[in-house]
């Protein structure tokens, strides 16, 4: 073993030690061994920051940014809630969100597909009155399945891609992975749905809740040439509790109607007052293409700057706005600012809501100019509340992105456009469209795994101009001396999924797969068959919390114990390798 392969076996086993001990985040780390790699002369300096600009991580970026467009636009609602229903049994209910987790985190980031589900998965275990840890493992396992099948739904996909690519001149296409990714999603789709949810721990009386904040008495409008013209207000509860929000009146000409309301037919202009949380009320309004009570307002907002935001302030008594009503302090007129509901706890609104007299210690749903939250908030003298990421969906764009992003898919998997150019082209159409604001566009991107990825790319090329990874590959090959190409394969991957299992699967990949690569030389055979192992069995990790971020992201919410996840996941690993192992020796022999 040479000087230089000491020294990053060393980089790396510190590396590992410390993502395991998890004292400092796993962007730092990785970045403090590139530049001790760079110090000490592992690391070529010219090169020491090629990884930033590296394929892989600007795909990653890319898909975060068009996969946040895609919530905006609404498209998600238009999936979620034509298909959940908190009536439907537990196993029904999981088969039917593993199947949308699955198929959306094949064409998004898996991360993302569950951060946009998980809310949706929660809410509807509060109304079915059950404990989310149920249904939230189940989910996180098919999103993480699901992203197995194409080039983009997962960082080990496209960074097994790009190394195919540097290594024998063409990258893995968009749907190379689905012969043995998708199958193998398939297999493991259909465990959990149906029998693997059952081995989870009822964790109900531990299990906690997603936060419940206090819901908003608020009004939306019907707009003219609205479909909802001619429904009676009975016709909308459908949509109203799948959205979870609640009807509780109708407003015409300025007047509340009791009574009849429910059987009044709706005419434009009209006003239904709602009880909902701020995301409630935004997928009800999207999902009925209804207005916001200001409708000249609005109007006004969205043709004068860069889009809207959605705040909440708590009024203090020193508020300008305490003991007013918002056409009293001139919300809308000064700061172009529209009241979009009102929460009192205990006490009733009778009034239209721009009409109510607020009072101290009421919270207040405001519709704003894009970044002037803060300000509006100064000027009524109210606090702001934290931040929970509030968005206003732009559901008249809802076709128009789906079918920019289908295209950039479609030409990508032809090999009309690099993918890479394909996915930026749709990030600067929903710019310019207005689908996603230029000001946010930065701030999806999950900048930990970008500096991770760009920081170990250039310590795992180093590691194979090295020639450590033809050692580690070597060192494989004569414990699997003597057997068949499965077994060899199998070995691989119990080897990479273990590691995935402990570590960050990004980091995993970076070593798993030249690793491969050098087995398949060895053995004069083609790489492809190693490196789809590696991509499965990067992406399987199911036996701890800390494998994979989407596990990481419902330990709190499903009250889950670190030792919770192998009942389910041990299993389901068994059954990848049993699945994934002929399928590679199917579709791509050796």
């Amino acid at each position: 073993m040479t000087q230089d392969q000491i020294i990053l076996f060393s980089l790396f086993a510190g590396v590992f030690a410390l993502l395991l001990w998890g004292r400092w985040r796993y962007d730092l780390v990785a970045f403090a061994a590139l530049m001790l790699g760079v110090v000490l002369g592992v690391v070529d300096t010219k090169h020491a920051f090629d990884g930033f600009g590296h394929p892989a991580t600007i795909v990653v970026a890319l898909v975060l940014v068009v996969s946040a467009g895609l919530v905006r636009s609404g498209a998600i609602y238009l999936i979620t809630r034509t298909l959940v229903d908190s009536t439907r049994k537990l196993g029904t209910h999981i088969a039917i969100m593993g199947a949308v987790g699955g198929i959306l985190s094949g064409f998004m980031n898996n991360v993302a597909a569950l951060a946009l589900l998980m809310p949706v998965d929660i809410q509807t275990a509060r109304k079915a009155g059950r404990a989310p840890g149920l249904s939230l493992m189940p989910l996180s396992f098919a999103t993480i399945l699901g992203g197995m099948a194409t080039l983009i739904g997962t960082p080990p996909n496209i960074i097994i891609a790009s190394i195919r690519g540097e290594t024998l001149g063409e990258p893995f296409a968009m749907f190379d992975f689905a012969p043995v990714g998708g199958i193998t999603a398939l297999v493991g789709l259909l465990f959990v749905a149906f029998f693997g949810w059952r081995l989870i721990p009822n964790n109900s009386d531990t299990a906690k809740d997603a936060e419940d904040f206090s819901a908003y008495v608020a009004e939306l409008t019907i707009p003219e040439g609205s479909k909802q013209i001619g429904k009676r207000v009975a016709e909308l509860e459908e949509a109203a509790e799948k959205a979870d929000v609640a009807i509780i009146g109708l407003m015409r000409d300025g007047k509340r109607r009791y009574g009849a309301a429910r059987n009044s037919r709706l005419r434009a202009g009209d006003t239904l007052v709602l009880e909902a949380s701020p995301d409630a009320l935004d997928e009800f309004r999207a999902t009925l293409s209804l207005a916001f009570a200001d409708i000249q307002r609005e109007e006004r907002l969205k043709a004068a700057g860069e889009g809207l935001d959605l705040v909440e302030v708590v009024v203090t008594e020193e508020a300008r706005i305490n003991g007013k009503t918002a056409m009293n302090v001139g919300l809308s007129w000064r700061k172009q600012t529209v009241l979009m509901g009102i929460s009192r706890q205990g006490r009733k609104i009778t009034s239209h809501i721009r009409k109510t007299e607020i009072q101290a210690g009421d919270i207040l749903l405001l519709l704003v100019p894009k970044d002037a939250g803060p300000y509006v908030t100064e000027w009524l003298g109210c606090l702001p509340l934290a931040n929970r990421g509030l968005a206003v969906t732009q559901d008249s764009k809802t076709w128009l992105a789906i079918g920019l992003f289908a295209a950039a898919v479609a030409a990508a998997s032809v090999g009309l456009v690099y993918l890479p150019i394909a996915l930026g082209l749709v990030v600067v159409a929903y710019v310019l469209l207005k689908i996603l604001p230029l000001s946010e566009l930065y701030d999806h991107i999950n900048w930990p795994v970008v500096v991770l990825l760009g920081s170990m790319i250039p310590l795992g090329a180093a590691l194979e101009t090295s020639g450590g990874t033809e050692l580690l590959a070597s060192s494989m090959l004569s414990f699997t001396s003597g057997m068949p190409a499965w077994a060899i394969l199998t070995v691989l991957m119990l080897v990479t999924m273990t590691l995935s299992d402990v570590l960050n699967n990004t980091a995993t990949t970076i070593v798993a797969a030249p690793v491969g690569i050098e087995m398949a030389r060895a053995l004069d055979v083609s790489p492809d068959p190693f490196l789809m192992a590696v991509a499965v069995a990067a992406s399987s990790a199911f036996l701890t919390p800390i494998g994979h971020k989407n596990n990481t992201l419902i330990l709190g919410p499903g009250g889950y114990k670190f030792g919770d996840y192998w009942r389910m996941g041990l299993p389901l690993e068994v059954i990848v390798v049993a699945v994934s192992i002929p399928l590679i020796l199917v579709f791509w022999p050796m």
